[in-house]
């Protein structure tokens, strides 16, 4: 039986102690991060709830409980807990991603609650650079995409997340209206880059989460006939340059250990393994 842990949901005046959370490894948990800059932690903007470990009193842990559950800085304790609040729940994520060995933890918990997954991601390299690739020439046709650009940006997007995932975010219980909402967003906010060719978008990537320590590349996609060409290489190296120029000190991404091409062109770029995530789908 999971034993029950001191754990509550964090409200707008838990800020400053969720942030010392986060600033232990401000790479890794930009994601958690940037949303909880976004939000204040308050609720309605948060896209979840915030929940806390506290030891003696202190808070130690956190794990983000949205559309995916993300365990911060959390220990065997934190992790029971957490769980235990998980189940009294019902799963309402539709992924439990985070570093790996807390992540893990998690899982052998839930798993024969909320198990099978649809797909595991035992391990999946978190990667980081500090500066724009030497030695690489960026490619000038990849630029910021344009609100009016959304019809040509969302069938790329949409083929991105179906690859990745293994299910069209189309076939979304809403239509794939919040997955559209979320596109729309990120290209409204000038962090959607592509490269345009016939009338159509070759290639894309996105700066995602961003924190005033990290942020993080996302939605990285060539179109299949082209891979192989170079072109998500200097796409990156203009897409790293403007990261890095405009957003954040550092830029991270995670990939999966599979995926040895992508790991070439991250390598190429510059990019160092500093961690390791692990991802549950349902």
């Amino acid at each position: 039986m999971l034993t029950t842990s001191t754990t509550r949901v964090l409200e707008p005046t838990d800020l400053s102690d969720a942030l010392a959370v986060l600033d232990q490894d401000p790479v890794a948990n930009a994601f958690v991060t940037a949303r909880v800059l976004d939000s204040g932690l308050e609720p309605p903007y948060l896209g979840g709830e915030m929940w806390g470990h506290y030891r003696r009193g202190r808070l130690v842990s956190l794990c983000y409980a949205g559309a995916n559950l993300v365990p911060v800085c959390a220990g065997p304790a934190a992790v029971r807990a957490f769980a235990e609040r998980a189940l009294r729940q019902g799963r309402r994520c539709s992924s439990i991603v985070g570093p790996l060995d807390p992540t893990a933890r998690l899982w052998s918990h839930l798993e024969p609650h909320w198990g099978p997954a649809r797909q595991l991601r035992r391990r999946q390299p978190l990667m980081t650079t500090d500066r724009a690739p030497g030695g690489i020439a960026p490619d000038p046709g990849v630029r910021r995409m344009r609100k009016d650009e959304m019809d040509l940006v969302l069938p790329a997007a949409v083929a991105m997340f179906t690859e990745e995932v293994g299910v069209s975010p189309l076939d979304a219980a809403d239509g794939g209206l919040a997955y559209q909402s979320r596109v729309a967003e990120t290209v409204g906010t000038g962090r959607c880059f592509g490269r345009i060719e016939d009338g159509r978008v070759v290639f894309k990537a996105e700066i995602g989460a961003v924190t005033p320590h990290a942020c993080q590349l996302q939605g990285v996609w060539t179109a299949p006939e082209l891979r192989g060409r170079g072109l998500a290489t200097a796409g990156l190296a203009t897409v790293l340059r403007h990261a890095l120029d405009e957003v954040a000190p550092v830029v991270s991404l995670y990939v999966n250990d599979f995926n040895a091409p992508a790991l070439t062109v991250y390598r190429r770029l510059g990019f160092v393994e500093a961690g390791a995530l692990m991802s549950v789908l349902f």
